[in-house]
């Protein structure tokens, strides 16, 4: 039986066997997640309450990692993170970048789960696709290689974009070009668009079923930047001979919720360094 271990605010770990896990280890994580840009500074009484520690714990661990070298001691009895912890992050980050990133995550799911799953961003009315990972029998159905463009109107990938824009900007977007019908489904109209982006937004993810393509079927979730802007969208796409609409947002909506979640939590711990 597996169990669940948290690491503070990110989603719980799963761990085979309870035996495997270093309870110390995970203290003094929970230490160092202590401190955040409100908080920049504790005490010893502070890092203990945030890390739900008694203060002797707080105490060993803190002077632990000041001889390590990822804590510093400041005035007034108060200590802070090191420039050694950086250390860590750019090791995470060392001949990698987001797209390396998902290229990699996204053969997990291809053709496991999907027949393709792809990442993307806006380039005025358009998608520009930035990765994709895809089988076979999509790629006859469409060209959707990083740098090829596509309308957003006519996307679930645009939609999980538009939808997170001011509605000024949505319909500067949407009138930047031409929009005609791809399939019996397109939605041209502009309040019909309108319409639909306020549904994405509420429901958090963008849903197409054939309105690009005959028999495909997207489920797309946006990504946000350091800032809270939204900067790009995450897509999973079937052949719809493979499974129904229902059974693709039962299957991969958590999944694709789960990895744009992922891609904005890497957005914002880069505070700007990183970026699709």
């Amino acid at each position: 039986m597996s169990t669940l271990v948290s690491l503070g605010s990110g989603p719980p770990l799963a761990a085979e066997n309870p035996k495997s896990v270093v309870k110390s280890v995970l203290k003094a994580f929970k230490v160092l997640q202590a401190f955040g840009p409100d908080r920049q500074t504790v005490t010893i009484n502070e890092a203990a309450s945030a890390a739900d520690l008694d203060r002797g714990t707080a105490f060993r661990l803190i002077h632990t990692l000041v001889s390590l070298g990822y804590l510093r001691p400041v005035p007034v009895r108060r200590f802070r993170l090191t420039l050694k912890c950086l250390e860590l992050g750019y090791l995470a980050l060392l001949d990698q970048d987001l797209r390396t990133y998902a290229r990699s995550l996204f053969r997990a799911y291809v053709p496991s789960l999907v027949d393709a799953v792809s990442l993307g961003t806006l380039d005025g009315g358009d998608v520009v696709y930035l990765e994709r990972v895809d089988s076979e029998v999509l790629r006859y159905k469409g060209d959707r290689r990083p740098g090829r463009h596509f309308p957003a109107y006519a996307a679930a990938l645009g939609h999980c974009m538009l939808a997170y824009l001011p509605e000024a900007e949505q319909i500067a977007r949407l009138g930047s070009s031409e929009r005609v019908k791809l399939s019996e489904g397109t939605l041209v109209g502009l309040d019909e668009l309108l319409k639909r982006l306020r549904e994405v937004k509420a429901r958090g993810y963008a849903v197409s079923d054939g309105e690009n393509a005959y028999q495909l079927r997207t489920v797309a979730a946006p990504v946000f930047d350091a800032e809270g802007h939204v900067t790009g969208g995450v897509s999973m796409t079937v052949d719809g001979g493979r499974m129904s609409i229902d059974s693709l947002i039962q299957a991969a909506v958590p999944k694709i919720l789960q990895i744009a979640a992922d891609f904005s939590e890497a957005l914002r711990l880069s505070a700007g360094a990183i970026s699709l």
